[in-house]
């Protein structure tokens, strides 16, 4: 396990007498709390984050995944030749992985980055699909994923049991130089959350989800509303309740 070295997650919407810390250094919190705090549909950006940093998620094989955490960064096995790709919402880092039961994905990886980084690559971002609303043409789409060495994409988030929702989620995929200062220069810790994600993944096998406890994640601000409005980034809602 690594130390965490970050402030406290900026909290809006639960007492901090509810968080807890349960063998890993996350913040996290009932899931059936959570998810009434969640917006039911639309584009959202769900993280855990505090002023300085936003925590993303990866799963690889062992060799991979324990190099990472051993070093403080990705080294070794890890190729900076292929896209890699980071999730900031913990069910669908589940969801992708099976609860790190899929093969080659069995070490899940909590890997906080500097949050500057973290909106650097959402700046840089380009969809993996052309939408005309965004791009003038499908020329100008195609030069602008040349470009870029972020790639975006809004998939369906989904239940702990794997129950497709309403809601889109996030993931960037990574390359060339950005890919390498993510994978060495951005990150502040690498923490491995497996033994975690398996006794939570119990509670899931068993529908028990009184007892599930995931990440404590909210709806993340991108406050560059030209940023936002190219994310597809659908408007925060201000009711709570479901």
């Amino acid at each position: 396990m690594t130390s965490n070295k970050q402030g406290r997650v900026e909290i809006t919407l639960l007492s901090i007498a509810q968080y807890w810390r349960i063998g890993v250094n996350l913040l996290t919190e009932h899931y059936l709390t959570q998810v009434n705090h969640w917006p039911k549909s639309g584009c959202h950006i769900l993280a855990q984050f505090d002023n300085t940093s936003v925590v993303v998620y990866q799963a690889y094989r062992p060799a991979i995944g324990h190099f990472a955490v051993q070093h403080g960064y990705f080294g070794g096995e890890f190729s900076l030749n292929r896209m890699s790709w980071i999730k900031p919402n913990f069910l669908w880092m589940m969801y992708r992985s099976g609860w790190g039961t899929k093969a080659g994905q069995e070490v899940v990886l909590a890997i906080r980055l500097q949050r500057a980084a973290f909106d650097t690559i959402l700046a840089a971002a380009v969809h993996s699909s052309f939408l005309p609303e965004v791009y003038s043409s499908e020329k100008d789409w195609k030069q602008a994923v040349k470009r870029s060495s972020v790639r975006l994409q809004w998939d369906p988030d989904h239940h702990p049991s794997g129950v497709k929702l309403e809601r889109r989620t996030i993931q960037l995929g990574l390359r060339g130089e950005l890919l390498s200062q993510y994978a060495r220069d951005w990150i502040v810790n690498i923490e491995d959350i497996s033994e975690f994600v398996q006794q939570q993944y119990q509670y899931v096998q068993s529908h028990n989800l009184t007892r599930l406890m995931t990440p404590y994640e909210a709806v993340y601000p991108v406050k560059q509303s030209d940023i936002a409005k190219r994310l597809r980034l659908s408007a925060i809602k201000t009711e709570t309740s479901p």
